[in-house]
């Protein structure tokens, strides 16, 4: 599948595009984000989503944009609502 279909969860690129080349530990980008190991644990894991605070914080830090770390997770959530929502019942709008 195409990373359009099926994309990367946030904490999957921040786990192999910046922790692992920088030999960084999550705990160890906690302190420098200044917010609790187990959030950004837990986004590495994928247990949880990205936050608009993190995505502020990891912006600032790595030299990114808000909006680079907020549409990995836009892309993800829109991928896992296409494999479960069903809206196959949805008539659409005719336009008059």
């Amino acid at each position: 599948m195409s990373l359009i279909t099926n994309p990367s969860h946030p904490g999957e690129v921040l786990h192999e595009l910046y922790l692992l080349p920088l030999g960084m530990s999550a705990p160890a980008l906690a302190r420098h984000l200044l917010v609790p190991r187990t959030r950004i644990e837990r986004l590495v894991k994928g247990e949880t989503s990205l936050t608009a605070d993190t995505a502020m914080r990891l912006a600032t830090y790595f030299g990114t944009t808000p909006e680079y770390w907020m549409n990995l997770q836009r892309a993800w959530d829109l991928a896992r609502a296409r494999e479960t929502v069903d809206v196959s019942g949805i008539v659409p709008l005719q336009a008059a």
